[in-house]
């Protein structure tokens, strides 16, 4: 049940910053929730492998490089996903650093407190 409420709220982070972002465009809810599930799937399987693939940059520039990743897995989403347009890597890295931040508010209120 956390599983859909994640990718709801992630969806719903996506369509806000596509709102914010004017070189990020999503056509409605149906496709953040898609572009959710994608980012998702592409950060589970895909990233890894790029983080190991690029480790030796990544030490080098002290783990920034993986701002880079994440910006990639962001392009990764926009070419798979009809309804999600990204208009270049740094429209990426921003909207992977905002949807970083407004993921871990959201999630924040998921939390028990127990």
């Amino acid at each position: 049940m956390k599983l859909i409420i994640k990718l709801l709220l992630t969806a719903l982070a996506v369509v806000v910053l596509a709102k914010i972002l004017p070189g990020v465009a999503v056509d409605g809810y149906g496709s953040a929730i898609i572009v959710a599930i994608v980012i998702a799937l592409l950060r589970l399987l895909v990233r890894p492998i790029l983080v190991i693939l690029t480790l030796p940059i990544t030490v080098v520039t002290f783990g920034l490089f993986l701002l880079i990743i994440n910006a990639i897995i962001i392009l990764m989403a926009d070419y798979f996903v009809a309804g999600f347009a990204v208009a270049s890597i740094w429209w990426a890295l921003l909207f992977s650093l905002l949807l970083s931040l407004f993921q871990s508010i959201l999630f924040s209120l998921l939390q028990d407190d127990k």
